[in-house]
C-alpha cells in the first residue's frame, strides 16, 4: 500500500472544512481532469483524498505527480461505497462530498455549495445543476435536475451525484453509503437522508457527469436498473411505473426506428415487459399512485376532447 499525506492548503477558521473523496479504479485517462478540478477550486478550506482500489493503468504514477497537494492511497478495497466511506471516515471536514474519478467540478462549485449551506442552516445537504459530457469532455446535454420533491424522488433520481455536498452530522445520523450496493448507492443515501433533513437546490451548474462506454451504469444497464428497483421497493414499498419502464428499456436496448414495424414492435415489447415487471414488483399500489393515474388519464381525455371539438 502506498500512502501520501497532504501538506494541504492552510485552513481558514471562518470557513468549514470540506472533505472531498475520489474513489478510483483504473481511470487514468480521466482522473487528472478530476483532480485538477478539485485543486483549482476557489474555496480555501478543502481536504482532498483519492482512495484508489489498486489501479494498474498508470493512475498511481499520476497521483505521485501531485506530491503533497492531496492525500491518496492505492490498495484493494471492497468497491466504490467502501472506498468513499473509508475516505469520509478518515477525513475531518464538517461537510463531505465525493467526486468519481471520471467526473469533474466546475469552477466555484465548492464555494457555491458551502455558501448555500451557510445561508440555510436547516438544510442537511445541497445539490445543483450539472452537464452530461462525453469522453472528450464535450457537453452532451443538461442533467435533468429538479428542485427537491420527495414524491418525485420516488419516481426518478433527479439529484446529480457529483453536485451533492452533505453535512457530516447528517451522514453519521442516517449511516454511510451502503456497501452492499453497486449501482444505486448514491440514490439510496439521498432517500435515507431526505427522510430526516432537507435538500437545498442551487440553480447553478456545479459539475460535469461523464457518460462513456466503461461507466458501470451504462455498461451494466440491466443489473443497474434491477438494483434500483430493489432499492426503491425497500424504501417506498412499491416500484413506480417510471422505474419499471426504464428497466424495460434497459432489457431491450436501443430503440430500432429503421421501420414502422420495428418501432411498433419495440413499443409493444416495452409495454409488455413493463406491465409484467410492474405486477411482479408490486404487491400493492399506493393510493397516491392511483390518484396520479386518475389525474393523468383525466388530463389525457380532456386534451383529446378539446382537440376534437
Amino acid at each position: 500500500m502506498r500512502l501520501a499525506e497532504a501538506a494541504g492548503t492552510p485552513l481558514v477558521s471562518a470557513r468549514p472544512l470540506v472533505t472531498i473523496v475520489t474513489p478510483s479504479l483504473n481511470q487514468a485517462r480521466f482522473i487528472r481532469e478530476t483532480i485538477d478540478s478539485v485543486l483549482a477550486q476557489s474555496y480555501p478550506s478543502i481536504e482532498y483524498l483519492v482512495m484508489d482500489g489498486g489501479s494498474t493503468d498508470g493512475t498511481v504514477a499520476i497521483l505521485r505527480e501531485y506530491g503533497g497537494r492531496l492525500s491518496w492511497r492505492s490498495d484493494r478495497d471492497r468497491g466504490q461505497a467502501h472506498a468513499v466511506n473509508a475516505g469520509w471516515r478518515r477525513g475531518r471536514g464538517s461537510i463531505v462530498a465525493y467526486l468519481n474519478s471520471d467526473d469533474a467540478y466546475l469552477p466555484g462549485a465548492v464555494e457555491r455549495a458551502v455558501d448555500a449551506l451557510a445561508r440555510d442552516p436547516d438544510a442537511g445537504a445541497v445539490y445543483g445543476e450539472a452537464y452530461h459530457v462525453d469522453e472528450r469532455g464535450e457537453v452532451l446535454d443538461r442533467y435533468p435536475s429538479e428542485p427537491f420533491s420527495m414524491a418525485r424522488l420516488e419516481e426518478t433520481c433527479f439529484i446529480c451525484q457529483p453536485t451533492v455536498f452533505l453535512r457530516r452530522e447528517l451522514v453519521e445520523r442516517v449511516g454511510y453509503l451502503d456497501e452492499d450496493l453497486c449501482y444505486s448507492l448514491d440514490y439510496d443515501l439521498w432517500i435515507r437522508a431526505a427522510r430526516v433533513a432537507r435538500f437545498a437546490f442551487v440553480p447553478h451548474y456545479l459539475a460535469h457527469s461523464r457518460l462513456h462506454a466503461d461507466a458501470k451504469t451504462l455498461k451494466d444497464r440491466v443489473p443497474a436498473h434491477a438494483e434500483i428497483m430493489r432499492t426503491v421497493r425497500r424504501h417506498f414499498g412499491y416500484v413506480p411505473p417510471s422505474w419499471v419502464y426504464a428497466y424495460a428499456n434497459a432489457v431491450l436496448g436501443p430503440r430500432d426506428r429503421t421501420s414502422k414495424w420495428r418501432d411498433a414492435r419495440f413499443v409493444a415489447s416495452v409495454l409488455a415487459i413493463s406491465g409484467v415487471e410492474f405486477l411482479r414488483q408490486n404487491r400493492r399500489i399506493p393510493r397516491a399512485q392511483w390518484v396520479r393515474w386518475h389525474r393523468w388519464l383525466s388530463h389525457g381525455w380532456r386534451r383529446l376532447f378539446e382537440a376534437g371539438r
